[in-house]
């Protein structure tokens, strides 16, 4: 037993010395990191503006032969999905390292005016405000499908990277930490990862005086001493060995969600979990292939026809307002965009009451009512809210590629492990909430048992999607 306990403990330390390493590493190369910054803002730039001059992709257009059917594969075939997927697993090492609005806002800001952070930016809500009117907006002018929808969509986001940096702070990314659409969903996921940056308070308070004057500029505003969360740091690894007390760290996976969030979780993280990625994004990703939107389009067609009223199914808006391409035979009406923000609305009330109300009644049953009970529980839900949307960017990637005749009969099988194991992450989490708090074995399979309830609502939708419809 000894001698199995010392080879853990002599692989454990050795893999704590790698991570601490690999921090040290980043720190040492920032030069590197900026090069390869700009690397990937070029090669962004270029699969950004350039498709949106060219014609339209015709039927011969493949992923090998046409920038922009190339283009829409690398962003929402890989590059979305890819880079969700590296939350889970290193955290915001896509925010520090890679991402292109990171480096440009940045950029700006160190050339900038450097104004004070007005009151109005600093919200709370606008990450989950943010995402919910990019997607529903991305609905609205198909941004999957056509590439000045995304030019508008992203390149409008950059350009607002570009103009916050320049106005406000000094080297930071104000962008990044208030107002950028995806940093909310990026912080939940990032809650996930296994390996963060831990900080050793007792090494940095007895660090020697020389050091203690020393600064890091850390670009995202994290409050470094005090960080227990992995949420608002982006990996960058500018502070790592800083005053002796900051390490590259590996972590169990639920660590965070499990003990930093029964005093952290807030209300507008449960509305971005439960509003904007379990509702607002399933409605997003299901309302084109339910035949409900079909059902309901056409009922109200012939009411409309049946009052007299013909404009709203002949009228059109340009292609920045509803999608509008007639040589793709693609034109979405005014009838066709209030159906599908109908459509849109609905399905997110009704999968947001459903797993409210089955929070809430965990929330009871194992105990007084508790608001902060609920914040903690619904970032239980984090694997099964993010799962989701991973699930449904994957759908472009199978799309594309199914479309140029690879044979993908292996992707309905492990669509369902997916689903299931992020189902079942979450109530593994929540049944850890649940103990970590005292509950009761008893109160606490109850409480799971409200909550699994509640997911099987929207896990009946994305069964809807991609195996019944």
């Amino acid at each position: 037993m000894t001698v199995c306990s010392s080879s853990r403990d002599s692989t454990r330390n050795r893999k704590a010395r790698w991570l601490a390493g690999a921090g040290i590493w980043l720190q040492e190369h920032q030069i590197l990191i900026r090069r390869v910054q700009w690397g990937v803002v070029i090669f962004y730039a270029l699969l950004l503006i350039v498709p949106a001059f060219l014609p339209l992709p015709g039927i011969a257009a493949h992923i090998w032969n046409d920038l922009t059917t190339f283009a829409q594969f690398v962003f929402w075939g890989i590059w979305w999905p890819g880079v969700l997927i590296s939350m889970l697993l290193f955290g915001r090492l896509w925010c520090g390292v890679f991402c292109p609005e990171g480096a440009l806002s940045e950029f700006a800001s160190e050339r900038g005016r450097g104004l004070a952070i007005p009151r109005w930016v600093k919200w709370p809500g606008w990450p989950f405000t943010a995402f919910v009117l990019t997607t529903v907006y991305g609905q609205m002018i198909s941004v999957y499908q056509y590439p000045k929808a995304a030019l508008l969509i992203l390149g409008g986001s950059t350009v607002g990277a570009i103009l916050i940096g320049y106005l406000y702070g000094r080297n930071k990314r104000v962008w990044c930490r208030y107002l950028c659409p995806v940093s909310g969903v990026f912080g939940l996921l990032s809650k996930l990862a296994p390996m963060h940056y831990g900080v050793d308070r007792a090494a940095w308070d007895a660090s020697p005086p020389g050091q203690k004057r020393q600064m890091v500029n850390c670009a995202p505003l994290v409050p470094i001493r005090t960080m227990e969360s992995a949420s608002p740091c982006h990996m960058c690894g500018r502070c790592s060995g800083f005053r002796n007390a900051i390490a590259l760290q590996a972590r169990r996976p639920n660590e965070e969600i499990v003990e930093v969030s029964a005093h952290s979780a807030h209300r507008w993280d449960s509305l971005l979990i439960i509003v904007g990625l379990i509702g607002v994004a399933l409605g997003a990703f299901q309302w084109s292939s339910s035949p409900w939107f079909i059902d309901l389009k056409q009922g109200a067609a012939f009411w409309l026809v049946e009052q007299g009223m013909i404009w709203p199914l002949e009228t059109t808006f340009p292609w920045w307002i509803l999608t509008d391409y007639a040589e793709k035979n693609d034109v979405l009406t005014l009838l066709d965009g209030t159906i599908l923000l109908v459509y849109i609305a609905a399905t997110t009330l009704f999968l947001s009451l459903a797993v409210s109300l089955s929070l809430a009644l965990a929330v009871r049953v194992t105990g007084a009512w508790q608001w902060q009970r609920f914040h903690h529980l619904a970032q239980g839900l984090i694997p099964f809210a993010g799962g989701g949307v991973i699930l449904g960017l994957s759908a472009q990637t199978f799309t594309l590629l199914r479309a140029d005749g690879f044979d993908l009969n292996w992707v309905s099988p492990l669509r369902m492990v997916f689903l299931l194991g992020a189902l079942s992450w979450s109530l593994w989490l929540v049944w850890s909430i649940l103990r970590q708090q005292a509950v009761p074995v008893g109160r606490s399979l109850i409480g799971v048992t409200a909550i699994f309830a509640g997911l099987l609502v929207p896990t009946y939708s994305w069964v809807l999607l991609f195996w019944l419809w």
